[in-house]
């Protein structure tokens, strides 16, 4: 058994849970913040057989999009600085053993 902690962007979350759901995997959502942009985020916690794990892998990689932002950065003098390209969204994916997973 193992246990999927996805963080994705808020932008991806609904499309990854539906496509979870129609796949047959149950989860659970925490709305969440952080990274640089401190931009709206999705904890996702999924609990799955070892042999439906990539299965699963696969929906989140699909439907989770990375995208390019520009931000303006203060530059050391006081001044802004032209802006800077950084890429958001996508997944990040964590993928725990779990010893015992129970629904009641």
């Amino acid at each position: 058994m193992k246990f999927i902690v996805a963080i994705i962007n808020l932008d991806d979350v609904a499309g990854v849970i539906k496509h979870l759901t129609k796949g047959g995997f149950s989860s659970t959502k925490l709305t969440s913040a952080g990274g640089l942009l401190k931009e709206g985020n999705a904890t996702i916690f999924v609990g799955v057989e070892n042999v439906k794990l990539n299965d699963a892998l696969r929906i989140i990689d699909k439907y989770s999009h990375s995208r390019i932002r520009l931000i303006q950065t203060p530059s050391l003098e006081g001044m802004d600085s032209p802006p800077t390209e950084v890429k958001v969204g996508g997944a990040t994916v964590f993928v725990l053993d779990c010893e015992q997973f129970m629904r009641f």
